[in-house]
């Protein structure tokens, strides 16, 4: 393997300006089986939660940026149940005072009105990009995912039903858009990344590049770390 190159000292002031792309990938994970197509259906996807296997989330905590206090988040993980399951994912406006740019799902922080995640999560959803609840069926959740940003954020999967029109907040989202299931399913398409260095420095990430045409969907990070541990959960 090559030597990994040091990357430039990351703190809570370089982090916007920080590019993934330049961190080198170490490992690409082909050598894991793909989730078959068959739990990939709604009928599976519904089962599988109802009943949930014996599973470790690979993925908990990032290390910890800044002295922001920790605060509890939600994220709706929407599978549009197409002829080809895609998972909904946006790219946040780049005024945004954290993650700026970055592929993620819809969510924000938990607000004392919320009754609970999932109500945060539908509401971020309806806030962020206009998808209605009525099209959402809400399967069950995964373990909590701690962000460089110390958010605390649960990711509640969803089913979406086809037909719903979205209404993009131009002051938190700068797009969205639609990636098979499938692709993120298959570690095949997880890469690794890897920094030299001590403390943040040393930090390692997933990423799950997919091609959309012209342009190139470059998820990774905490989006990439809660796939990930949807692809363990859905193949244990």
């Amino acid at each position: 393997m090559e030597a990994i190159a040091p990357i430039e000292p990351i703190n809570a002031v370089s982090l916007a300006a920080f590019d993934p792309r330049d961190v080198p990938v170490v490992r690409v994970d082909s050598d894991l089986p793909a989730v078959p197509a068959s739990r990939l259906t709604a009928p599976a996807l519904r089962a599988r939660f109802a009943t949930p296997p014996l599973w470790t989330p690979e993925l908990r905590r990032e290390p910890r940026i800044g002295d922001r206090a920790p605060a509890q988040a939600a994220v709706l993980v929407p599978i549009v149940q197409r002829e080809v399951p895609t998972v909904l994912l946006t790219e946040r406006a780049t005024q945004m005072s954290t993650h700026s740019g970055q592929v993620a799902f819809p969510g924000g922080r938990v607000d004392p009105e919320d009754a609970n995640i999932t109500a945060a999560a539908l509401r971020e959803a309806w806030e962020e990009v206009g998808l209605s609840a009525d099209y959402i069926e809400v399967l069950g959740s995964l373990p909590t995912y701690t962000t460089v940003t110390s958010f605390i954020v649960t990711p509640v999967i969803a089913l979406v039903r086809p037909g719903f029109h979205l209404s993009l907040s131009p002051s938190e989202v700068a797009d969205a858009f639609e990636v098979p299931l499938a692709h993120l399913m298959d570690p095949a398409n997880h890469r690794r990344h890897a920094m030299v260095g001590e403390g943040l420095n040393a930090r390692q990430w997933f990423s799950m590049p997919y091609q959309d045409g012209p342009q190139e969907r470059f998820v990774w990070g905490a989006t990439a770390g809660m796939l990930r541990n949807l692809y363990r959960f859905l193949s244990a």
